[in-house]
């Protein structure tokens, strides 16, 4: 007789790792809030500042930003305002790391995938085209209809940071949509503001950026060093830039989009492993060093720059532009001017209205007809409360109104309408987000299996058409994973082909840190015909599943160890890890192994007699009765 050891269930990674800290600090608070709550609370902080400040003291305010700054050596130099330094110099920074972003995501992120991209992609390009074209409608008679590019874009800091506030339970799904949505916008109001919004182009210092970009593409190449040469060059693209008339903030993301990015070489990762026990072991500054560099580089440029610069744009440079752009006085007068103001009201309309009715519309059509992939989780209501978030125009709708209208007081009235519409967006996306949260109890998120089985992606061990199905929600790293899989294979052995087993993944990366990588390698091996098999040599080594290991768990198991390493970075691999993921989190999956039995979730003990038990009172069909002895005893 085999012993099977009996468990109620596994630990909640997320309850057991609170439970010795009741009370966090003041400085565990800030963590836990992220920064992209945070940089959203300093933009409004900024906002606020910069609106008291305006009306309190409005000839300071404007001479403050009106100050010079001389920069140059002999006579060499730049004459810059205050204003025009940050919203010249310092937004070159954000637009850089907006273009990193962009980057990121056509190389190894959302929009690698055109069946997963087609939908935000869609959504975003009627969210560019309708607020643009009701914004035209509404303030054609005013004389500032070309100014339409106001109400184009999202602002991603405010919508992520709201998003994290005021979103649904569980907003894995949606978030990656919107975010994917929010890199195609940046896109299109980048490109509209060097189209439509450059004035006095020269063409001649092109001809050294071109030459600058040139060299900055190269640089990688470069052994050592690196930095100083892309901080250089840096300097003489925008330089160029400024000098052709073109807005020198493009050149920020001119560059971003020549800065390599690539998933982490597994290698190079182990080779940096060896150097830190190298460090380890005989401490000294030349080892620490080569461990450091060795680190470092196994990180592509592009997502060292990103974790490098997101802190200060999010904490310095975007609440320092609110405090530049959004000194907006409010008095009786220029209240009711705003109120009869076309701009204005185009504004208000483009960003609320036009963006809600274009992501929601675009995306309501697509599932109508089936086209695209919205995965579990990503339901109407939700796409609903996300599409109202993206009325949230601030920043580039703040920063066009700079370049496109030259009028103090319509430009005042501009602002007056962004400032409302974000507001107005905020308040109506918590109130859809309430409503859709209200309306789906939260005793029923997960009990439900809410992607259904299907033969063409899912791993499968038995008959496709088995009567009986259990899906595993696991981690290749969990002892408890390991158990239960030897309690399913037990059933498997007692009622034979009526079983049909399914796993999916759903890596515990806080507590097991190879567990996405095995999942990805796994992945890797379904490629090639041999996922249970590499399941298998898994489980039966939890201890060693560093790199290395994983490559030689490939080559025992006869595959191609090339086309092994390539898939391990592929979009199709790390795509349908993702995938599991975020079905997991839509099913509030929090600890693993979690088991659905014909389409619901079993609770309580997951031996082989409970699990019997389990398929016994499933609704499964009559004529296929499970029949095992002794499963009641």
């Amino acid at each position: 007789m085999t012993d099977v050891t009996v468990l109620r269930s596994p630990p909640d990674p997320d309850h057991s790792t609170e439970a010795g800290r009741r009370h966090p600090s003041i400085a565990d608070k800030i963590r836990m809030a992220g920064q992209a709550r945070i940089g959203a609370v300093l933009l409004l902080i900024g906002t606020a500042a910069a609106i008291l400040w305006a009306n309190l003291a409005t000839g300071s305010y404007d001479s403050f930003w009106d100050t010079h700054l001389v920069v140059g050596v002999a006579e060499f130099q730049l004459d810059f305002t205050l204003h025009s330094a940050v919203n010249d110099a310092l937004m070159a920074i954000f637009f850089f790391t907006v273009g990193l972003e962009v980057r990121r995501e056509f190389a190894i992120g959302e929009l690698t995938s055109w069946s997963r991209a087609l939908v935000p992609v869609v959504a975003a390009i009627a969210g560019l085209a309708l607020p643009a074209l009701l914004f035209v409608l509404i303030a054609q008679g005013s004389g500032e209809a070309h100014a339409w590019g106001m109400v184009i874009s999202t602002d991603t800091a405010f919508l992520v940071g709201a998003l994290a506030l005021i979103g649904p339970r569980v907003p894995g799904r949606l978030r990656v949509f919107l975010l994917a949505l929010a890199v195609v916008d940046d896109i299109g109001a980048l490109t509209i503001i060097a189209l439509v919004y450059t004035e006095d182009f020269t063409p001649l210092p092109l001809i050294v950026a071109a030459i600058g970009l040139a060299g900055i593409y190269f640089t990688r190449y470069l052994r050592g060093g690196r930095g100083p040469v892309y901080g250089t060059l840096a300097i003489i693209v925008w330089l160029a830039f400024l000098a052709s008339g073109v807005h020198p903030t493009l050149a920020g993301v001119a560059i971003a989009l020549l800065v390599p990015v690539y998933r982490p070489n597994r290698r190079d990762v182990e080779h940096a492993l060896d150097l830190a026990r190298t460090f380890r072991q005989s401490p000294n500054s030349d080892y620490a060093r080569a461990a450091a560099n060795s680190l470092r580089e196994s990180i592509s440029i592009n997502e060292r720059l990103q974790s490098a610069y997101s802190p200060y744009v999010a904490y310095v440079i975007l609440p320092l532009f609110a405090l530049a752009n959004a000194g907006v006085v409010v008095s009786p007068e220029i209240l009711m001017g705003a109120l009869r103001s076309p701009v204005t009201l185009g504004i208000i309309v483009g960003l609320v209205v036009g963006k809600f009715v274009g992501v929601f519309g675009s995306s309501l059509l697509l599932k109508a007809l089936r086209i695209g992939d919205f995965g579990p989780g990503l339901t109407l209501d939700r796409i609903a409360g996300g599409a109202m978030l993206c009325g949230m125009g601030f920043t580039i709708s703040l920063f066009i109104v700079d370049l496109a209208i030259e009028d103090a007081q319509v430009a005042n009235e501009a602002r007056v309408g962004v400032l409302a519409a974000s507001v107005l967006a905020f308040v109506l996306a918590a109130l859809i987000f309430r409503i859709s949260e209200s309306v789906r109890p939260s005793h029923d998120t997960g009990l439900t299996l809410v992607r259904p089985v299907d033969p063409a992606r899912d791993h499968i061990f038995g008959p496709v058409d088995a009567p009986y199905t259990i899906v595993e929600y696991g981690d290749f790293q969990c002892e408890f994973c390991l158990k239960a899989s030897g309690s399913i294979q037990q059933v498997h052995d007692q009622i034979g082909d009526q079983l049909r087993y399914v796993w999916r993944h759903a890596p515990l990366q806080r507590q097991h840190p190879n567990a996405l990588a095995d999942a990805e390698a796994s992945e890797a091996a379904a490629l090639q015909g041999k996922f249970f098999e590499f399941e298998r040599g898994l489980f039966s080594d939890q201890e060693n599943q560093r790199p290395s290991d994983l490559l030689r768990l490939a080559a025992r198991l006869g595959l191609d160890v090339d086309k092994f390493e390539r898939d391990l970075t592929s979009a199709r691999v790390t795509g349908r890890v993702q995938e599991d993921i975020l079905d997991a989190e839509a099913m509030n999956i929090t600890s693993v192994p979690t088991l659905f039995v014909n389409g619901r979730r079993h609770v309580g003990p997951y031996d082989a007699n409970s699990l019997i038990r389990a398929l016994e009172q499933a609704n499964a069909p009559a004529a296929s009765p499970v029949g095992v002895p002794g499963a009641g005893a």
